[in-house]
């Protein structure tokens, strides 16, 4: 790493800003242009002492800011990182395409492959339940669904989980009821059931988690969540899924693509 004067400027006394903030603004614009990589550990709390002649104090809120911004994270006993970029880049107009599921691939796989990474589901549950009264109104006015509750981790690291509702009539006593639904996932079981998938309506909103998301994506502080409700619609109009999901909003880029006319 290069000296410290190279990368980080100096404090301005006749600024209204307080020091500790001004010493975040220089950290974060280090790390936007580059000169702390992914993954690089930031310099130590001494070291900023020293560099900027402030208390440690000073420093530890400098990082808590960052920290808030989602921009870093701090390991117990070794310092303070830079988080990594989003690894899965999720690609709308691509994820749900007839070809994957006939490769017997799942969205979620198809983009841990693009990735590099490892793809894991966990905490899976499966059962019929009452629908709310938005997954209702989403399906037509069902009263039960098979809802099917799962966590998704890229290379250990929890990312998302999701619930995907299913009218039963539909989905009862299929393999859609198993744990395990088999290759190219529900969306390929529904296709074989005779509804062919049309299309997808999509809702999506960034806001904060609530505590139980922050344990079950193993949050780091300020790090905001999407959250995203999927409508699937079968060629005769009918919707025939409803998933609800939440993704750490640091592992994902969402991509899309608008026709011009």
């Amino acid at each position: 790493m290069a000296s410290l004067p190279s990368i980080l400027g100096g404090l301005d006394p006749t600024s209204d800003r307080a020091v500790f903030r001004q010493i975040a603004d220089q950290l974060r614009e280090a790390i936007d242009r580059g000169r702390f990589k992914e993954g690089e550990k930031l310099p130590s709390e001494a070291e900023l002492v020293e560099h900027y002649g402030v208390s440690r104090m000073t420093v530890r809120n400098s990082f808590s800011i960052l920290q808030g911004e989602g921009l870093v994270h701090a390991e117990h006993g070794k310092g303070v990182f830079v988080r990594p970029r989003p690894p899965v880049r999720r690609l709308a107009s691509d994820r749900f395409a007839r070809r994957h599921r006939e490769q017997g691939k799942s969205a979620f796989i198809v983009e841990a492959d693009a990735a590099g990474g490892h793809p894991k589901v966990d905490s899976l549950e499966v059962k019929e339940e009452k629908a709310s009264q938005d997954i209702s109104t989403r399906l037509g006015s069902v009263r039960r669904v098979l809802a099917r509750r799962r966590r998704y981790l890229l290379d250990g690291r929890p990312v998302e989980f999701a619930t995907s509702y299913l009218p039963l009539d539909i989905a009862r006593s299929t393999q859609i009821a198993e744990p395990n639904p088999g290759p190219g996932g529900i969306y390929a079981r529904l296709e074989e059931l005779g509804h062919q998938l049309d299309h997808f309506e999509e809702e999506i909103r960034a806001r904060m988690p609530s505590p139980s998301e922050v344990k079950t994506l193993q949050l780091a502080s300020g790090v905001p969540v999407i959250h995203l409700i999927r409508t699937a619609f079968d060629t005769a109009g009918r919707a025939v899924e409803v998933c609800d999901t939440v993704m750490a909003a640091d592992a994902y880029v969402l991509s899309y693509q608008l026709p011009a006319t």
